[in-house]
């Protein structure tokens, strides 16, 4: 969700919030452990993000259990995409990664074209 009230176009200072749910369907409890995020604008620069957990968390969840958050990210174009992996552990200590699908940020600042 593109947060009109904390964005200001004259600064080049763009910001989205954007929701995320984790949900455990397999059958082991698991812990998110980190994060990574590959946040892109328009003009293709590209921004990282790591660390531990996601909002200050390391959610265990059991089988069938979900957890959500809700956080942002700045750009400095009306545009851009987000894509990432989650580093996640079962209670037996194998570690593996959860791919995010990149999504888009969008923006009504944005020019639209038609390809």
């Amino acid at each position: 969700m593109f947060l009109d009230e904390q964005s200001d176009p004259d600064t080049h200072r763009y910001v989205w919030a954007y929701r995320v749910v984790i949900e455990n369907h397999g059958p082991k409890t698991v812990q998110l452990l980190n994060r990574y995020w590959r946040i892109t604008d328009s003009r293709g620069s590209t921004q990282e993000v790591r660390g531990s957990g996601v909002v200050g968390e390391q959610p265990v969840l059991a089988s069938g259990e979900s957890f959500n958050y809700t956080s942002g990210a700045p750009l400095a174009t009306p545009s851009g995409f987000m894509v990432g992996t989650y580093e996640m552990t079962d209670m037996d200590g194998n570690r593996f990664d959860i791919e995010i699908p990149a999504f888009s940020l969008d923006s009504p600042h944005s020019k639209r074209t038609l390809n």
